[in-house]
């Protein structure tokens, strides 16, 4: 603070001797004092290294950043977090303006990603921070779970912290540790470092402000390290501070070349201020402030570090970092990191011309040596080494005990659920200790949403047993892969249906029938259509005819007519229509075995259609989410749930009609009905949910369960363990009456749709022929058609050659060959 302080006055001095712009400072504490005193001088502010988020155009006008603003070295970080797929991370600053700032920016650029900083590990300010206060702050973090670690600070307090948490063992495999610029900063100015410098931080990532390759860099370095003999290096902001005295420089030129002079006037504000001891009175406002600024903010050049050129919001464009890893020869570049299109391995330049494309597949980083010397990622947390177990909450359950239950007398649980979670414990690829806690009364089933809601809290790290996954909850917590599917059913009393005289007519709905019954006399009727004229044993009277087309029509059911189809068409229709009679002969066969032979069952509830539409009361488990769902989302009055806690009740209830069905959770209804014959599902499974366990939000310990169960269903034990524990059903062989379904048109119709079309063509192409034979009859015939001209005496004549008798040729040789015989 003296040393601010100093600075200041000595500044102040300076300024009493009309200043037209200054380049500096570089803390950002003496920025946001000086930048005031600027903005009522009007003197331009420019500062290279004062990049502190904090810093806004519109509270300090006239401060110019002429290098990255922190804000975008925050967003690089979050990218790289991101990336590698870390949730949380521990922040260790210095607590100075920028720093501080710097790290709220961060937070909100993390949290914008689903990630976040679990830890802030606040330092003194840079010159101030003793080995005694790293030590302390290291020693917290070395118990937390996170093992990312982000430090944002200046050189000599970040060179400690590394070598504090190389004592501490922090710079081992499983750590991560990013540093902000200030250590590609210290790798660029000092080299070759101190053999203990550099064993400290090796497997660090660090962030270096990024600066186009050209000759007239390169030409510059190489004056540079020729001046100073290769002892001191020339870091970025080395290059920033060069383009901004030429920035700066060519300003002031405009300036003149728009006809403006020097010149400054005295501020009766300051003249006012007497008796004190900074001579206010002797500073005077620059009249060309305003235009010298402008000239700044509308700099377009090219400089050592590449194209200068500002943007609306007064940041520098395409700012851009080099993403650096410190291994044991030095540091190698395994990225980099810009505005334009994030996370890359090829030069920011070299994508500015290309659309942005920001998604996560066209994000990429070089392999990265970890600390420890690790090659693979780092998983980037642990279980906090304070000697705690993981307290995993279980429900206390009184009822179906076979999912999750408490030993009575002890405090050992037992039950599907916890079988599955030890099975995926054991798949975990690290130890994870743990206690399991009972959470209930024991007397009734608890309120699992109170039970999430607790975790949620962090009275509890994580919950096993029957937990549905449902919208709410995945708002407060994390769930796992689901173990085991789950919905809503219906649970209503059924009655057995008695066999009766009627029932081989169950298996076809009375439309059904009624359109077969239909086809059977139009195929008929087109069969003798297409027979009649040259097929004797479809001739007769017309009494005969009507009895030759019902007796032809039926017998094809049994395949058993006596009639023979003689005519190409006739015989087309014929096959078809066997052939459909195939199909719905073996469906009824199939159909009518099932009624016959299958104990069915009758109920009036139908399914969760018909309780809605009702006014009877139904019945749910304690402490299950079907409460808030019949309630909440379908808009069942709550005066109409009834609260059941075991099966008995259930059973009770039902019996005694004091609820009209029970609304659960299917794999608590199937144990249910396993050895209750009397009930029965009614309806769709509806609601569809699975049951997982839970943990707290962004808790890693969801996803390698998730993975270790997915494992378990691989393998197959997840079925062997729900085998073991669910697998009863004394049932099985009854059907509700909705499951032995009759069989509707909507099954057959394609059959019918084919044969209708093939009558129709049949008769379609036999008119045509009919037509044609008409027309062709003898001279005899026809003058004796045109003798008798009137309209009836025509149709007579047409239906008399549509009912004639043509002699077919096939017959007419049978007949002959017949005689000839006879004759012998």
């Amino acid at each position: 603070m003296i040393q601010t302080t100093v600075h200041f006055l000595a500044l102040l001095e300076f300024m009493e001797t009309d200043t037209v712009a200054i380049i500096g400072p570089q803390s950002s504490v003496m920025a946001h004092v000086l930048s005031h005193l600027a903005n009522e001088l009007h003197v331009p502010l420019l500062s290279f290294t004062a990049l502190d988020p904090g810093l806004s155009p519109l509270q300090y006008p006239f401060f110019v950043q002429t290098a990255p603003n922190d804000k975008f070295q925050m967003i690089a970080i979050a990218e790289m977090v991101s990336y590698f797929g870390w949730a949380e991370v521990i922040v260790v600053f210095s607590d100075d303006d920028q720093n501080r700032n710097g790290i709220i920016m961060l937070d909100d650029k993390l949290a914008e990603r689903r990630c976040r900083i679990s830890y802030k590990a606040t330092l003194p300010p840079d010159p101030m921070a003793k080995r005694s206060d790293v030590l302390k702050e290291l020693a917290k973090i070395q118990m937390m779970e996170s093992r990312v670690i982000v430090l944002n600070t200046f050189s000599k307090t970040g060179l400690l912290v590394f070598e504090v948490a190389k004592s501490l063992g922090m710079m081992e495999k499983g750590y991560v540790w990013i540093a902000s610029t200030w250590l590609s900063t210290v790798l660029d100015s000092t080299s070759p470092l101190k053999p203990e410098t550099a064993n400290s931080i090796r497997g660090v990532l660090t962030l270096r402000p990024h600066t186009p390759d050209s000759k007239r860099k390169r030409d510059f370095i190489s004056r540079w390290n020729q001046l100073s003999n290769g002892s001191i290096g020339l870091n970025p902001y080395g290059l920033f501070a060069y383009d901004t005295v030429w920035m700066i420089a060519r300003a002031v030129k405009l300036l003149f070349d728009q006809g403006s002079t020097i010149s400054f006037s005295n501020d009766e504000r300051l003249i006012s201020l007497t008796g004190m001891d900074l001579n206010l009175s002797a500073l005077s406002i620059f009249d060309g402030g305003k235009q010298l600024l402008k000239n700044v903010i509308e700099t377009k050049m090219t400089g050592l570090t590449g194209p200068v050129q500002f943007n609306q919001d007064r940041f520098l464009i395409n700012p851009s970092y080099d993403i650096i890893n410190t291994v044991e020869t030095g540091y190698r570049q395994v990225g980099y990191w810009s505005n334009h299109s994030g996370l890359s391995i090829v030069p920011p330049e070299t994508l500015y011309g290309k659309k942005p494309n920001r998604s996560s597949s066209n994000q990429h980083l070089d392999s990265v040596v970890w600390p420890g010397g690790e090659t693979i990622k780092p998983r980037g947390w642990v279980f906090p080494n304070n000697g705690r177990e993981l307290r995993i909450v279980v429900p206390n359950r009184v009822s179906y005990r076979d999912f999750v239950s408490v030993v009575n007398g002890t405090n050992k649980v037992q039950g599907y659920c916890i079988d599955v979670f030890l099975a995926a414990i054991k798949l975990m690829p690290y130890a994870v200790p743990y206690r399991f806690i009972p959470f209930g009364n024991g007397h009734e089933n608890p309120s699992y949403y109170e039970l999430v809601s607790k975790i949620a809290a962090g009275v509890f790290d994580g919950a096993v047993g029957d937990i549905a996954i449902v919208t709410d909850r995945t708002r407060i917590v994390d769930f796992t892969q689901p173990y085991i599917e789950s919905g809503l059913v219906v649970v209503a009393p059924v009655k057995k249906i008695s066999s009766n005289p009627w029932s081989f007519s169950r298996p076809f709905t009375p439309l059904m029938w009624a359109v077969t019954a239909v086809f059977f006399l139009i195929v008929g009727s087109v069969v003798w259509v297409l027979e009649h004229r040259i097929n004797d044993e479809f001739r007769g009277s017309p009494r005969q005819q009507f009895v030759t087309i019902l007796t032809f029509s039926f017998s094809t059911m049994f395949f058993s007519h006596r009639e023979n189809t003689v005519s190409t068409l006739g015989r087309l229709v014929l096959i078809i229509w066997l052939f459909v009679v195939l199909i719905i002969n073996s469906s009824y066969t199939a159909s009518l075995t099932s009624i016959l032979t299958v104990q069915q069952l009758s109920s009036p509830i139908k399914g969760i259609d018909t309780l809605i539409s009702s006014s009877e009361p139904i019945g749910f488990q304690i402490g299950s989410f079907a409460e808030r769902y019949l309630a909440e989302e379908l808009g069942i009055p709550k005066s109409r749930l009834v609260q059941l806690g075991s099966p008995e009740d259930y059973a009770h209830a039902l019996e005694k009609r004091q609820v009209a069905a029970i609304v659960d959770e299917r794999p608590y209804v199937d144990l249910f009905l396993s050895d209750r014959c009397e009930f029965s599902i009614r309806g769709q499974e509806f609601s569809k949910r699975a049951w997982g366990f839970a943990f707290p939000r962004d808790s890693p310990l969801a996803i390698d369960m998730s993975t270790a169960i997915l494992a378990l269903s691989e393998n197959g034990e997840l079925q062997k363990i729900h085998d073991k524990w669910l697998s009863r059903s004394a049932c099985s062989s009854e059907k509700s009456e909705d499951e032995a379904e009759q069989l509707d048109l909507q099954s057959f119709w394609g059959l019918f749709l084919i044969c209708g079309i093939a009558c129709i063509l049949a008769l379609l192409v036999y008119s045509l022929l009919m037509f044609r034979q008409y027309s062709r009859r003898s001279p005899e015939e026809l003058d004796s058609t045109n003798r008798n001209n009137s309209f009836s005496a025509r149709l007579r004549t047409c239906l008399s050659f549509i009912d004639g008798k043509v002699e077919n040729s096939k017959s007419s040789s049978k007949r002959k060959r017949d005689s000839m015989h006879s004759d012998v």
